[in-house]
């Protein structure tokens, strides 16, 4: 829920603590730009189970409608 300046400034400060510690991170959101950003690997939950495992380009490569409507905010839902 952050706005999108205070959302880099967190992904900055978990790309330092990785380099500069050799930690692994372990980050949970919808903020698709927050995870191309700083992702190395990606799992995406869907009804409680692992629907993609890979890479922030598997990821966006991904033929999967479910993972690209995710990714790019569309709902199949009409009102």
């Amino acid at each position: 829920g952050l706005d999108p300046i205070g959302s880099d400034i967190i992904d900055q400060m978990i790309q330092r603590m990785q380099k500069r510690y050799g930690v692994t991170s372990i980050i949970v959101t919808h903020d698709m730009r927050s995870v191309f950003k700083i992702a190395t690997r990606v799992a995406m939950l869907y009804r409680g189970k692992i629907h993609f495992l890979g890479t922030p380009e598997e990821l966006r490569d991904s033929p999967d409608q479910l993972v690209q409507d995710f990714i790019n905010g569309h709902s199949d839902v009409t009102c």
